[in-house]
């Protein structure tokens, strides 16, 4: 059974870092592009980076110049580098991953369980 599974998350105050990692277990032929995800109370799913294979990546706005993501395609890991963080960037952050199965298989979407961070003083 694939599973992807977050770690990292926790209280920070303003302005300090955190750093979030997932990875993907099971069995899968290969691992396309990987992201983080997150919703704060109230508010709908946003997507906050992604990363291709070959390490491209983009960024929604107001986290850009302060996030970084990045993976390790050996260790079928993606990690999010949260700097400067603000207390608007509280949410339930997510993983997920394009999976494909087996060699003939389409790829689909997987969804880690989600890892909390909160910003405050």
């Amino acid at each position: 059974q694939v599973q992807l599974v977050e770690s990292g998350g926790g209280l920070v105050q303003p302005g300090g870092s955190l750093r979030l990692s997932c990875a993907a277990s099971g069995r899968f032929f290969s691992i396309g592009v990987m992201g983080w995800s997150r919703q704060a109370p109230g508010k709908q799913r946003e997507l906050v980076a992604r990363i291709t294979t070959l390490g491209s990546t983009n960024y929604e706005d107001s986290v850009k110049g302060r996030f970084t993501i990045s993976r390790d395609n050996a260790k079928n890991t993606v990690y999010l580098q949260m700097n400067s963080l603000k207390p608007e960037d509280t949410a339930v952050y997510f993983c997920n991953a394009r999976l494909r199965i087996g060699a003939r298989d389409d790829s689909d979407n997987y969804w880690g369980q989600g890892t909390q961070v909160t910003v405050s003083s």
